[in-house]
């Protein structure tokens, strides 16, 4: 089934002058994302489609043979080749004026082509998200929300709704990530402590992330823990949310949190519903970033007094909007107020489950649902 996904108009703007490069999480739909830029029908038969884990590939690439009569080559997996940005620049260089060229990636394609020959210039790189609950449906109702905080947001167990498969489908995926993505771009050895790692991390979302408490459950030092901790973001497994430091409140300035691309392996329902919105957010900045060039962060904020806002949008470094998030229809959070009275931030949101909505000064109560519309978020 082919779902016309929110990156494919600036993904086919981006093909006109250069290559596209679109990374993302282990089964979010990248490959059905690329097919679809061949045409309706389109398989993993089509002689376009060339991916490094098919044994006849990597020989035929670096040969530079490729599919004759092809206006559009789809290259999958590619980083997994050491020396796969010099393939790519003499494919590119040789080509461009007659192929565009699609790369797909499970992992930070933009991390993974740093050192040796940097194809910049030649490139533009895009993040696929999970579903978000706009893109399932653009008149999304409270069942749609549901679903999405069930089943999470990839698109076999989404479009599925089998319990019981979805649990086979997560187990398989992060097993899937931790021994053969991991074992293909990073020299670990210790893969039964990163399995560790990742059975420890849904139980983590939503709080500062204590590394040193990861330290002592994993036995390992540190620096090993936090470089365990980079790769499993470089794989796309979680993604972590620094604090932003405003000066008129004595704001924390290291610790991170953490959330997980999967919210549905998250068993706390706040926690669930929390990371859902990091998600939600993240996803937002990252496709201005990709597709209009602003730079853009996703920040929490708390103090030294533990009041806490749980997200904070940034663009080109000034505060857009802050969001907390509130699983039932409650009165404004304290904190709410505290920093809206002391930073520079122009509006707050106050993100619930309900129906509920009001404003108050620069604060807004209302339904997800509702903030996903009147925030536009993709």
């Amino acid at each position: 089934m082919h779902v016309t996904r929110y990156l494919e108009e600036a993904v086919r703007a981006a093909l006109k002058k250069k290559m596209a490069f679109v990374g993302g999480p282990r089964q979010v739909g990248k490959t059905t994302f690329a097919l679809g830029f061949l045409g309706k029908g389109a398989d993993e038969r089509h002689p376009a489609y060339l991916t490094w884990d098919h044994p006849s590939v990597p020989p035929r690439l670096r040969r530079g043979e490729l599919p004759p009569g092809e206006p559009l080559i789809l290259l999958d997996e590619i980083h997994k080749y050491a020396r796969w940005r010099n393939l790519l620049k003499g494919i590119y260089d040789t080509e461009k004026s007659r192929r565009k060229i699609l790369v797909t990636g499970s992992a930070r394609l933009d991390y993974y082509r740093k050192g040796g020959d940097s194809l910049a210039g030649r490139y533009r790189y895009f993040r696929l998200h999970p579903f978000s609950l706009r893109e399932l449906n653009p008149a999304a109702s409270r069942s749609d929300l549901d679903t999405l905080l069930k089943f999470g947001g990839f698109p076999e167990p989404l479009f599925s709704q089998n319990e019981a498969e979805h649990r086979i489908w997560h187990r398989d995926r992060i097993s899937r990530v931790v021994r053969e993505d991991l074992r293909d771009l990073e020299h670990v050895r210790e893969i039964s402590l990163i399995e560790h790692l990742t059975d420890l991390l849904p139980s983590k979302v939503g709080s500062p992330l204590s590394v040193k408490s990861l330290r002592e459950d994993l036995q390992v030092d540190h620096k090993t823990a936090e470089r365990w901790l980079q790769i499993l973001e470089n794989l796309y497994v979680c993604f972590r949310v620094a604090p932003y430091g405003s000066p008129r409140v004595r704001a924390v300035k290291k610790e991170r949190k953490l959330y997980l691309w999967d919210w549905s392996s998250v068993e706390n329902d706040g926690a669930r519903f929390e990371n859902l919105v990091a998600s939600q957010l993240l996803k937002y900045c990252h496709f201005v970033e990709d597709t209009e060039g602003y730079s853009m962060e996703l920040r929490y904020l708390r103090d030294t007094d533990k009041r806490e806002v749980d997200f904070v949008v940034l663009k080109e470094r000034k505060p857009l909007f802050a969001v907390e998030c509130k699983s039932g229809e409650k009165a404004v959070g304290s904190a709410l107020r505290y920093f809206a009275e002391r930073t520079p931030i122009p509006h707050f949101y106050q993100a619930h489950l309900g129906q509920r909505c009001f404003s108050t000064g620069n604060i807004t109560v209302l339904p997800f649902i509702r903030l996903c519309r009147d925030l536009d978020l993709p």
